[in-house]
């Protein structure tokens, strides 16, 4: 009875691994065998199967390794038709890039397991990878895959790179695609959000600031609109079988200015709205020149001690500052949610030749179009400006003001920072579009009746584009504002920024530039092994030796190419140059992994497996690299399982991160010695280059923004990592099945940098690093570009995670349906990024914790779901719940937090079904945070519900 008990097993435990496994069983051939048929043929007649993680097929779904999946049920029930939006309520994953980024965004959609960054988490379709994902990114963009399609998604918690090469640290997801559609389906949906402005500790900041916003309902905002066709059949008296499809959406914009939550930009300590001291009427920092000079260019003698940090009036005369706080109240024209169009087509084809070969193809194309638009440009105080008193847009009035502030007479000169808000120019947009093509065609087939076969190509190119415009071009600035030694001759307009409401729009055109990046990344892969089993058993078992050899040459080609604008960092708003990136790699891998029955069939050990791999890799830049793997599958019995596996795993470093040319941008964060009241002494102040004379006279950015320097490193090596799982599987009743997984995961050699705001503390702490910390004669980081830290990427940290994931499901007829619970969690032990291995001192976990190094992300998480199915009606609630975050530093924290989903479908006959719901039906406003903290908006943009009610409906046509 081994066969029979051995397939009891196997159906009993395959919920615990998802819906989706529960699925394929369900649809399994052996599960409709009479009750009479031999055990002989009940064995020969079970279906081998291949999982996310291994390519040995077996009949069990099980395997060493823990995998979570979720089916096409449940995406359709999310409403949701961007895939990042789906993956980003799985309790395992964390948001990274989204459609609710807009300052920096890349204009993907790129996925984060266990926290550890996209550039760990190795993004299949079908078992193969993804290209990168543009000009920006070298993380797969996941706008690919078309969510209609998705027959499941497999997520491996837990390092696979013995099985897929570099880059599955924290594991593998992957989108297993419905290549075997039949018949004609048309899918129409509309979606959108819904809130109710009522929050009234955001509008009394308002009030005090006297910021608008708006109150009360303002209807469905951000509408998306999607039309989805697939079509499938045999062809060739069923030899063939070909499904093709095509996918439009469309999202519409959201501002920040639609939310009162969203309306201002909460300061640092989300006590007050802040805003950019680069105003509409414009702000100066004004410094003496001691030695009046002939030119600009020639040397100058400037008392930086002497600063007037002034405002302009509407009378045209000066006020300090910090008594007029004229400040900007950038937030509302900048995007919470990008606009978004996207078309997709593809197509799934296979065609079997002969008894031993089957050929293969999918075909991939996708363009997506996109915009990032934030506030208006400005002058940033990009510049130090050299002024004398017979500067013709000065008036006798001001320059009698200047001259007694600064002690200086007519004859004398200044110089100037000018923060003046572009606002007769319109905002700031980053137009963002991808052209993705992905190829695979391959042959498989049986060699012997025990070994298989597949040998096949890839081929994924994605063409991608930046255009920035309407920012500032900072080299036009200075004779427009008549800085010494420069005209404005011919058609040049003065840029009337020492008048109240001087600057008109034809001003502002002239200093308008616009930016552009064109760039292609390739990834093309060899790939062929072979699969099966040995006519062998180990004597205590009966099952085969199974194992895996093959080889893999992945080659990775990225180009990006700046025009002169961005590679000189003309564009003021940018915070300095981009630069041209053009670089790639090739890696040569052979692969092998051996399963081993062990024991089965014995009292307390129903069946022991043991999985072994390896991997031996040769990079073009890095030289070798070894992964390796141990598993241990034991099946106690028909219902209880333990599981084990160690898993050696590499990330190798990108072409950014190994090419990227060096230049200064912005890092959001403090500096601890500017401010009436410096966070650091004197002492430490002066060990990061403050004078005495400097100190607590430094002007903090109002931003929290400064510069820093980065850029790439050829010599980097390839990060490796210490995976360990162990878990218990088991239905110790009829309809209840769970898994419990506990893992640890310790990476070494990490690809990063310090950290430009660890640099400048810990420089002032100890001393070291302060010859990475170049301050401008005004003591500042962030006034000019030529004040920076020095931020490099190199191998020199380590991160340790440690955690429990829990996944159970019930099953129980209830009246004429079926009820189903599933609750899917996961629990943070510990995870400790280690900046510098050298100097544990540094360590910092964020478990539970949220900091300008710490995304939010709670200890415990969880979505429980209830389902209830009978006959043509099919009801789904959730709650997806978010335990208490600790904010760094303060006594404060985020409350935990709780979101209810419910969503119904209805098919009406065989050729049409209606779905619709709402998520967050209680319209919960997601969590505030201070600047500092935000991803966009004063929130964790995209990981908590960000936008209020989501309300979505679909109409499917079937035929």
């Amino acid at each position: 009875m081994f066969t029979n008990n051995k397939l009891a097993k196997s159906v009993k435990l395959a919920c615990a691994f998802g819906a989706a496994s529960a699925a394929l069983f369900a649809a399994n051939p052996v599960m409709a065998q009479d009750a009479e048929g031999s055990e002989q043929d009940q064995a020969q007649n079970v279906e081998k199967i291949s999982v996310t993680g291994s390519r040995i097929k077996r009949t069990d779904l099980e395997t060493s390794s823990p995998v979570l999946a979720i089916d096409a049920a449940v995406i359709e029930s999310t409403g949701f038709t961007r895939v990042e939006d789906v993956m980003n309520t799985l309790p395992q994953i964390e948001a990274a890039e989204t459609s609710f980024q807009a300052n920096g965004s890349t204009g993907t959609a790129t996925l984060d397991l266990r926290g550890l960054g996209s550039n760990r988490t190795l993004v299949l379709i079908n078992g193969r990878r993804m290209q990168p994902g543009g000009v920006y990114s070298q993380a797969p963009d996941i706008n690919q895959i078309p969510a209609s399609l998705v027959k499941r998604v497999d997520v491996l918690t837990g390092g696979a790179s013995t099985v897929y090469g570099a880059d599955a640290v924290s594991g593998v997801v992957n989108f297993v695609m419905d290549t075997e559609f039949t018949g004609l389906e048309i899918e129409a949906g509309a979606a959108g959000y819904q809130h109710n402005n009522d929050n009234s500790y955001m509008q009394g900041l308002m009030d005090e600031a006297g910021y608008d916003y708006p109150d009360g309902s303002n209807g469905i905002g951000g509408e998306s609109y999607n039309l989805n066709i697939t079509a499938g059949g045999d062809f060739d008296g069923g030899r063939g079988h070909a499904t093709v499809y095509a996918v439009w959406r469309r999202n519409n914009e959201m501002l920040q200015g639609e939310r009162d939550y969203s309306s201002c930009a909460l300061n640092t300590s989300a006590t007050a709205c802040g805003g950019s001291s680069t105003a509409v009427s414009p702000n100066f920092f004004f410094y003496p020149v001691n030695t009046p000079v002939a030119s600009a260019d020639a040397p100058r003698d400037v008392d930086y001690t002497t600063e007037l940090f002034w405002a302009l009036q509407g009378d045209g005369s000066f006020l300090p500052q910090s008594e007029a706080n004229n400040l900007y109240n950038y937030a509302p024209i900048n995007h919470f949610m990008r606009p978004n169009e996207r078309f997709s087509l593809g197509s799934f084809a296979e065609y079997e030749v002969n008894d031993s070969a089957r050929v293969y193809l999918e075909t991939s194309f996708m363009q997506d179009k996109t915009a990032g638009q934030i506030a208006e440009s400005g002058t940033f105080y990009g510049a130090e400006y050299l002024f004398d008193y017979n500067n013709p847009l000065i008036t006798d009035a001001q320059a009698a003001q200047l001259q007694e502030a600064l002690g200086q007479g007519p004859d004398d000169q200044f110089v100037a920072y000018i923060g003046k808000r572009n606002v007769e120019g319109g905002p700031r947009a980053d137009n963002l579009q991808h052209n993705a093509f992905r190829i695979v065609v391959g042959v498989d087939g049986w060699l012997t009746d025990n070994w298989s076969y597949d040998v096949n190509y890839m081929y994924g190119s994605t063409s991608s584009s930046s255009a920035y415009i309407n920012d500032l071009n900072l080299p036009l600035i200075a004779p427009r504002v008549g800085e010494v030694g420069s005209t404005c001759e011919d058609d040049c307009l003065l840029y009337q920024v020492f008048t109240p409401g001087g600057v008109t729009p034809e001003q502002a055109g002239q200093l308008s530039g616009t930016a552009i990046l064109n760039g292609t990344t390739v990834l093309e892969v060899y790939q062929g092994y072979v699969a099966g089993e040995f006519g062998f058993a180990f004597p205590g078992a009966v099952t085969p030796v199974g194992a895996s050899f093959g080889f893999e040459r992945r080659e990775t080609d990225f180009e990006r190419i700046a025009d002169s604008i961005y590679q000189e960092g003309s564009l003021v708003g940018q915070g300095g140059p981009t630069e041209s990136l053009i670089g790639g790699f090739d890696v040569n891998d052979i692969f092998g992994e051996i399963s081993v029955p062990v024991i089965e069939g014995m009292t307390g050990v129903e069946a022991l497996v043991v999985d072994l791999g390896f991997r031996f890799s040769d990079y073009s830049t890095s030289g070798n690299a070894n992964t390796y793997k141990v598993g241990i599958d034991w099946a106690i019995n028909e219902d209880w399982k333990l599981r084990g596996s160690w898993n050696r795993a590499i990330r190798a470093p990108n072409v950014a991160e190994l090419f990227a040319a060096q230049s200064v941008g912005l890092w959001q964060g403090t500096d601890p010695c500017a401010g009436d009241e410096p966070a650091l002494t004197a002492e430490q102040c002066a060990l990061t280059g403050v004078t005495a004379d400097q100190y607590g006279n430094i002007s903090p950015n109002p931003a929290d923004q400064n510069n820093q320097l980065t850029g790439g490193n050829p010599n980097l090596d390839p990060e490796e990592a210490d995976t360990y799982t162990i878990g218990l599987v088991g239905s110790p009743f009829d309809g209840f099945n769970f898994s419990l997984d506990y893992f640890d995961i310790e990476v070494e050699k990490t690809i990063g940098s310090v950290g430009a705001q660890r640099i400048v503390n810990i420089c002032g702490q100890t001393g070291q690093f302060c010859d990475n910390i170049q301050r401008s004669p005004a003591g500042s980081l962030w006034l000019t570009q030529d004040a920076y830290v020095t931020n490099l990427t190199d191998n020199i940290g380590g991160i340790k995670l440690r955690g429990v994931d829990v996944d159970t499901r019930y099953s129980v007829d209830v009246g004429e349906g079926t009820l189903g619970l599933s609750m899917i969690g996961s629990y943070n032990l510990e995870k400790t990024f280690k900046p510098l291995t050298a100097d544990p001192s540094q360590d910092y976990d964020c478990s539970g914790v949220v900091s300008v190094d710490c995304f939010a992300q709670p200890e415990w998480r969880h979505t429980v779901s209830a389902n209830y199915n009978m006959g043509d009606y099919s009801v789904i609630a959730r709650w997806r719940y978010y335990g208490e975050v600790d904010i760094e530093g303060t006594e404060d924290q985020i409350s935990a937090y709780s979101f209810f989903d419910l969503s119904g479908s209805y098919i009406f006959n065989e050729n049409l079904r209606i779905s619709a719901g709402v998520n967050n039906v209680l319209d919960k406003e997601p969590p505030l945070v201070g600047s500092a903290l935000a991803t966009n908006a004063n929130t964790v943009a995209g990981f908590y519900d960000t936008l209020g009610r989501y309300l979505f409906t679909n109409v499917t046509l079937t035929f």
